[in-house]
């Protein structure tokens, strides 16, 4: 088989890691070719060319016409194979970094070309900026990394037949060695870039809870909102003399850092494949955290135990400031379905806020930075107050303590590398590309009710559809901007 990989760009990332794992998994048994708006980098592991107008837009850029572009691929196709009989394995093609990416790749079609759409994020998922005013490409294969957006776009209309779930490989992480952390200097490693979603606020208020170990966040954020939120946090820790270290993985060796931790933790509040519940196991630790049952139900399936993980932090409303964040719950997801066009009947927000809050708790993910910092100020100031914490959460009293630890990390580990393999992956790869040649679909998503499920206000944290709250200096006292 002729198989091509398309994005718009094959900078180091996310999805050029997954599709080096595809060409790396298909390398043997397929024709490989990839094509990126920007030129491949040298080192990359199979041919791979420039096509011009595949990139992201650029302002003060004189777009190219979608047909120049689709002719250019489709001379490329010839040139390399000899044919253009190809599936195009497209990669995040519903996010609107491209805007003329849909017309290039429906004049495509005409053409003849078959295509598998692989989509890792969603616009409609907190990112309005992205979204495409149009329809998606109809007619043509869809693929996702979870179940969760499998269900979703079945129920967008998408057809079983014409629907894949394309789970990633889970390399081991790379540690010299499998000896465990000791003594009160070891860290509590948290292995993310510090981005808004993956909650570091949590991450800190465990932090109060596993001392004496202090807590190691890996890597520093790139985009202007995430790092304004990271540096509040850092103001905030040292302010309070939180034992709290960050871009540890900057200053260290990774594999040091993973090998010394005790445990890994997640709290994150919104994943896409979930990478972080799968790799600490590979590397002989254990993960405590956060679990998002929409993501884990996958690895649950391939049983994988993550029972001993929270789906939800509860924090008593009295030690913030409730009316603010109601009425910044009410704006913020106002605005979130008005940068849809959308527009929700009038006070169902704070309806839903009210309805959230009824016992006088709120899960601690959906606070906004703010909120969040105002309820570890009150477990500093009255130390007696994590005793209430503890009793709505009783986790709380025994971080990652896990019965027979030893045993549950020896059978996650080998869980993961029997269902996460390469192996595995490459017979899922060719096992889907062979349905896709041989199934044409008609089908279409509705983008309305793709929307109308990620809108829903269950789905709504602050930390994903709020602005970052401008604060003085990591006080907790902020105001939106």
């Amino acid at each position: 088989m002729n198989i091509v990989f398309i994005h718009y760009h094959l900078k180091t990332g996310g999805v050029t890691s997954v599709i080096c794992r595809q060409i790396e998994a298909l390398q043997n048994d397929c024709r490989l070719l990839v094509l990126a708006g920007e030129t491949p980098p040298v080192s990359f592991p199979a041919p791979a060319k420039c096509i011009d107008g595949l990139g992201y837009d650029q302002t003060g850029l004189a777009p190219i016409p979608p047909e120049q572009v689709a002719g250019n691929i489709v001379t490329a196709l010839r040139s390399h194979f000899g044919t253009a009989d190809v599936i195009l394995h497209v990669h995040n093609p519903t996010l609107a970094k491209n805007r003329r990416f849909p017309a290039v790749l429906k004049m495509l079609q005409q053409q003849g070309v078959t295509l598998l759409l692989q989509i890792h994020d969603f616009a409609e998922d907190g990112r309005p900026h992205t979204y495409f005013k149009e329809d998606y490409p109809a007619d043509c294969h869809y693929s996702v990394i979870n179940s969760r957006d499998y269900d979703l776009l079945r129920q967008a209309g998408l057809q079983e037949k014409g629907l894949h779930r394309i789970f990633n490989t889970v390399p081991p992480l790379p540690v010299a060695g499998r000896s465990p952390g000791s003594g009160a200097a070891a860290p509590v490693l948290y292995p993310i870039r510090a981005l808004r979603r993956k909650n570091i606020g949590e991450a800190v208020l465990l932090s109060l809870f596993f001392q004496p170990h202090p807590l190691a966040i890996t890597q520093p954020p790139n985009s202007p909102e995430d790092i304004r939120s990271h540096a509040d946090w850092q103001t905030f820790t040292r302010r309070h003399n939180l034992n709290v270290v960050y871009e540890a993985g900057v200053r260290a060796d990774f594999a040091t850092l993973v090998r010394q931790a005790p445990f890994l933790i997640t709290t994150s509040i919104t994943e896409g494949f979930g990478f972080s519940y799968l790799e600490p196991w590979t590397a002989g630790k254990l993960l405590w955290g956060r679990k998002l049952a929409d993501i884990c139900r996958d690895f649950e399936a391939h049983q994988i135990a993550l029972e001993h993980l929270y789906t939800t932090l509860q924090v008593p409303l009295q030690w913030i400031d409730a009316e603010r964040l109601r009425a910044q719950w009410g704006y913020w997801i106002n605005r979130a379905h008005a940068a849809f066009d959308r527009k929700l009947p009038p006070k169902a927000a704070l309806q839903h806020f009210d309805d959230l809050t009824l016992n006088g708790t709120i899960d601690f993910g959906r606070l906004d930075e703010v909120a969040q910092q105002q309820t570890i100020r009150a477990l500093l100031n009255d130390p007696g107050k994590k005793q209430t914490l503890i009793a709505l959460n009783p986790f709380l009293a025994s971080p990652a303590d896990c019965k027979n630890g030893p045993e549950l990390i020896a059978h996650n580990r080998r869980q993961i590398l029997t269902h996460y393999n390469l192996k595995r992956y490459r017979e899922t790869l060719l096992s889907i590309y062979r349905h896709v040649r041989q199934t044409p679909v008609r089908q279409q998503i509705d983008k309305k009710r793709l929307l109308d499920a990620f809108l829903a206000p269950q789905r709504f944290s602050l930390l994903k559809w709020g602005r970052y709250p401008a604060t003085t200096a990591g006080d907790g006292q902020g105001r939106y901007i």
